[in-house]
């Protein structure tokens, strides 16, 4: 266990001599601040590394995981992630992404009460009951499985755009796309879900705010 642990220390040096090789000066400039284009809204499964999938160094895209990349508007800790990323950082792309063989979405199908997590999971199942018929319409297990990963991510774009951070900063002009991405774990391939908010989410007007 202590070797274990003892490892990430050593990985973390290692990692250091490589970027100084690379260029003297990397820290001081990571040190001076940050840019990112992008707000990255992912799953906490270790499987699903941002930075990895995307090929992106540090600097250039803003984090934020949860279970099932969930996007709650009673959530202050999202909700703080995405007022900075956009009104401060002025990122230009919010990707949601959720990945296949998600143990969140596997859970909200079920009926076992877990304990603490049952709150969390419930609002996963209100993405499955919203998307209920599409979902359990698909022929085997598997491919309800996958399709409701999809149309949680789906929902979940869907609350961004109802949010007032992403409506203010579009009714200001700025630059800000909203995306929905699957990452499959089998092939390590990012697919875009392709989400028009205006088309696929017919109860928008409800949540508009005036310009």
């Amino acid at each position: 266990m202590q070797q274990s642990y003892a490892r990430l220390f050593e990985n973390n040096r290692k990692w250091v001599s490589d970027k100084l090789n690379l260029d003297p000066d990397y820290f001081k400039k990571m040190a001076e601040g940050q840019k990112p284009k992008y707000l990255f809204i992912g799953c906490s499964d270790s499987r699903v590394p941002a930075n990895e999938i995307t090929g992106t160094e540090p600097g250039e895209m803003f984090v934020h995981r949860n279970i099932a990349n969930m996007v709650v508007h009673t959530d202050m800790n999202l909700m703080s992630v995405l007022q900075y990323a956009v009104q401060v950082l002025k990122v230009e792309h919010v990707i949601v992404c959720g990945h296949y063989g998600c143990g969140g979405v596997a859970a909200a199908m079920g009926n076992k009460s877990l304990g603490l997590i049952d709150a969390w999971l419930r609002n996963i199942k209100d993405s499955y009951s919203k998307n209920r018929d599409y979902v359990e319409a698909a022929e085997s297990d598997d491919a309800r499985f996958r399709r409701l990963v999809e149309s949680n991510v789906k929902e979940q774009v869907f609350n961004l755009h109802m949010t007032s951070i992403v409506q203010m900063a579009k009714n200001a002009g700025q630059d800000l796309q909203v995306h929905g991405w699957v990452y499959d774990l089998h092939d390590g391939l990012l697919n875009d879900l392709e989400i028009d908010h205006e088309k696929h989410f017919t109860d928008f007007d409800l949540y508009e705010f005036d310009k």
